[in-house]
């Protein structure tokens, strides 16, 4: 069995630096040189899980295999790594009280105070090595989140401390923290870098390497000083500049030997130069596309830069396979009417209906849905995207005035979509969804079958409500067929327009598992879609075409 290293990666100064960015490329070198590798995230907040948090809280919540809701950074871990996490990279201060109370109200504690130190402190130690303790890691790389000095992450840094004191050489800490430029004096300025390891000094961990987020190089005279006053070696100060894109960042980690650096603290093998040739090859296509493409993306968290995070990044994937650049144009659903839609759309080559719960915006999202139907426009709906296209065309096509999810409107005379059975009662809102990877079945004669090559998927789904099947005849004969459904319950998961180039609606979320190494085939041939659309529109528009 292996002995797994642990490395922790803690932030100061200032959230948002990139703990998550840095983590992963990392683990991307560690795993280009041979390694196996796991991340996890270790978030302060008191909730079980960012699965009832607003996006305006806390961005995109990330669903895994297992159906665990969790941290968007974990959608970073699996694009880099092309790996799969679970329920056990992803850990809050509300799932480790849970446990210990539930510990506690069980008697497991034989009638101790139950208490921070050591009780909590022991529960955060059991999480972090659950990954390790597999057999299947050389490295368990934890996030920390937020920034030291903060009290909700008092427990978490306390807990390093321990297992540094336990584990040695095993057991190593990466500092990410900021290195400010002001304009005015001309100068880099490293005292934020010196407060925020002495803040981390003073709840007795001393990180191993500092990594310093800058928008300038840092020159050798930075690199000494901030050697000399935070009690680490030159080579153990890593630049992290600022990149054009966050895929930059594992190659500039290479070129500053943080992976080497790492190595050797750990007395591991350096080996072999790291085997990154599939990412710089998708970095190429990233940064020299041949053509670009429009594509619209509606949703109401538009001004979010992180509500569809993983969306925005499949668009990355798909358009470097595609060696295009994708233009994502963020159109707000509220702003979207009869009078409006033309305008709001015009020049689009794709258009994408996100995901998403609730009323508003709703009718922004079907009336864009009417208008790209009509028009022949390319259309990917995810989730509540797909209820909206099966709304949109039970009032429009089939004549239903009033149809409507019952999500919106309990009393619609006709409930297209519904419920699902399984969700009738539950009155619980975290993790009480339909989550998790679950069978879909793809008819051959379809455009599905087609992306996919082959007639069964499993995707992970976030959802309580579903297509009423009550409807499903009356949908086929009018030309929306279900080319994709689940087995097991019978539910419509995806969902084609006949006579329309490219229309596509479904159910599950396809976003979760495109990567750099594997970009999701729905992306890649929406993508192609709209291409070939927008080289339609040049023909037809061309005096000499």
């Amino acid at each position: 069995m292996l002995k797994a290293k642990y490395i922790f990666v803690t932030g100061g100064v200032s959230s948002s630096l990139g703990k998550g960015i840095i983590s992963s490329s990392l683990a991307k070198l560690l795993q280009a040189r041979g390694f196996a590798v796991t991340i996890q995230k270790l978030d302060p907040y008191i909730n079980v899980d960012p699965g009832t948090l607003n996006p305006y809280e806390h961005g995109e919540c990330y669903v895994t295999e297992d159906g665990a809701e969790t941290d968007l950074d974990l959608g970073h871990y699996e694009r880099f790594l092309n790996v799969p996490t679970s329920q056990a990279n992803n850990v809050t201060t509300g799932r480790i009280y849970q446990t210990v109370i539930d510990k506690e109200r069980k008697g497991d504690y034989l009638g101790a105070t139950v208490q921070v130190i050591p009780h909590i402190t022991d529960e955060i130690k059991r999480s972090v090595k659950l990954l390790g303790e597999t057999g299947k890691f050389d490295f368990v790389i934890t996030e920390i989140g937020g920034t030291v000095g903060d009290i909700e992450s008092l427990p978490y840094v306390e807990a390093v401390r321990q297992m540094r004191w336990e584990m040695g050489d095993d057991c190593l800490v990466i500092h990410l923290t900021l290195v400010p430029y002001l304009a005015a004096a001309g100068e880099l300025k490293t005292k934020p870098t010196q407060h925020s390891v002495k803040t981390l000094l003073e709840s007795g961990v001393q990180p191993d390497i500092i990594v310093c987020r800058t928008e300038r190089h840092l020159n050798q005279n930075i690199r000494n000083k901030i050697s000399l006053f935070c009690n680490v070696s030159p080579s153990s100060v890593i630049e992290s500049i600022d990149a054009e894109t966050i895929y930059d960042v594992p190659i500039l980690m290479l070129e500053e030997k943080l992976d080497v650096e790492l190595l050797r603290k750990t007395r591991m093998p350096v080996g072999n130069e790291p085997k990154l040739k599939i990412w710089k090859q998708f970095l190429y296509k990233l940064k020299n596309p041949k053509d670009t493409v429009n594509i619209g993306l509606i949703g109401k968290y538009i001004e979010l830069k992180d509500a569809y995070k993983s969306i925005n990044e499949s668009f990355i994937h798909a358009g470097a396979a595609n060696e295009c650049e994708v233009k994502v144009h963020p159109i707000h659903s509220e702003g979207i009417t009869d009078a409006t839609v033309a305008e709001k759309l015009n020049g689009l080559d794709g258009v994408l209906v996100a995901p998403g719960f609730g009323e508003r915006g709703i009718e922004g999202k079907i009336t864009a849905i009417k208008y790209v139907r009509e028009n022949k426009i390319p259309f990917l709906g995810i989730c509540l995207g797909m209820q909206c296209a099966v709304v949109e065309f039970s009032r429009n096509v089939l004549g239903y005035e009033g149809a409507h999810s019952t999500e919106i409107l309990p009393d619609t005379p006709f409930p297209v979509i519904d419920l699902m059975e399984d969700q009738k009662k539950i009155s619980n809102k975290g993790g009480t969804m339909r989550l998790g990877s679950y069978t879909c079945k793809i008819k051959k004669d379809s455009k599905l079958y087609a992306i996919y090559q082959k007639g069964e998927v499993a995707e992970r789904h976030r959802h309580r409500f579903e297509f009423n099947n009550r409807y499903l005849n009356e949908f086929e004969e009018a030309g929306m067929r279900a080319v994709g459904i689940n087995p097991n319950e019978n539910l419509v998961e995806v969902i084609e327009l006949k006579g329309h180039p490219w229309f596509i609606g479904i159910q599950y979320h396809p976003e979760y598992r495109s990567t750099v190494a594997s970009p999701h085939p729905l992306f890649v041939h929406f993508v192609k879609a709209a291409l070939e659309h927008s080289a339609t529109l040049r023909v037809t528009s061309d005096p000499k075409g």
